[in-house]
């Protein structure tokens, strides 16, 4: 292992959107058993404090790979073309009038179901794009238009989160 490895070599996966999940796991346990403090007791307090470097790189790196947006992000990065999510929020008309219109729904819905229907909506929604990112990542090879989508999807992601957040509220 290298620590300046990016996380697709670090874990041995090929740089791809589509991923494994049940093999990032497993390759996970297995670069933390082998990075574990514990195992460098014997060799003194530098080879542990450098065993819990390795730790926190290889969760970073696990994070990032198992959150298909963050692993798109990623992806872009790697390719020369940052997200810059803070400064670049230009988005497509249509886009933006889907998210006012879902913002003025979830605004008015005042019953449980109404809620749930948008969050199908939103989830649906977020399943199709996620589909269109995997496709111009992996096979049109295009990180503009992918970083123009993961973009997107992190303006949808937010909007989920205040469904579940007023779907949590309605429960109660």
């Amino acid at each position: 292992m290298k620590i300046d490895s990016d996380d697709f070599e670090l874990f041995g996966v090929p740089r791809r959107f589509e991923q494994d999940a049940a093999a990032l796991d497993a390759r996970w346990r297995t670069l933390l058993s082998e990075a574990h403090p514990d195992r460098f007791v014997s060799e003194g307090a530098s080879a542990q404090r450098l065993a819990m470097q390795w730790a926190v790189r290889i969760n970073e790196a696990h994070r990032r790979l198992k959150d298909p947006l963050r692993r798109a992000a990623y992806l872009c990065e790697l390719q020369g073309v940052p997200i810059n999510a803070e400064d670049n929020t230009a988005m497509p008309g249509s886009f933006l009038m889907q998210q006012m219109e879902w913002r003025e729904s979830l605004d008015a819905a005042s019953r449980l179901a109404e809620v749930e229907a948008l969050a199908s909506e939103v989830a649906s929604h977020r399943d199709c794009a996620l589909s269109e990112l995997r496709a111009l990542i992996d096979d049109r090879q295009d990180p503009v238009a992918a970083a123009q989508q993961v973009r997107a999807l992190m303006f949808v992601e937010r909007f989920a989160r205040d469904v579940d957040a007023r779907l949590e509220a309605l429960e109660q």
